[in-house]
């Protein structure tokens, strides 16, 4: 897959990148190194090959799903600086 100038220029407008056209060029052999490379990972073979999600073998940590003292308001509200009405009350963060 190649990318002609004029993609180039779309994408750096749909990214909202501002691309003088002396750049235009070197943006383009760029992004055709880029997609290159992602077609040399797509010839290397990974039948039988299970997803991981670490580099060394692990098990997730579980914990058990049990009902916490969360409908405790009274006790929660106790610790904070402000309450109102049974909420947290918090300085105006946007005008």
């Amino acid at each position: 897959m190649s990318v002609d100038q004029a993609t180039v220029r779309r994408i750096a407008r749909l990214a909202r990148i501002r691309l003088d056209d002396a750049d235009v060029p070197q943006m383009q052999d760029e992004l055709n190194a880029i997609l290159s490379f992602v077609e040399q990972l797509n010839e290397v073979d990974v039948d039988g090959v299970e997803p991981m999600t670490s580099v060394t073998p692990m098990a997730m940590k579980m914990r058990c799903d049990v009902v916490t003292d969360g409908g405790n308001v009274a006790a929660i509200l106790a610790n904070a600086p402000a309450s109102e009405d049974g909420f947290f009350v918090v300085p105006k963060v946007v005008e």
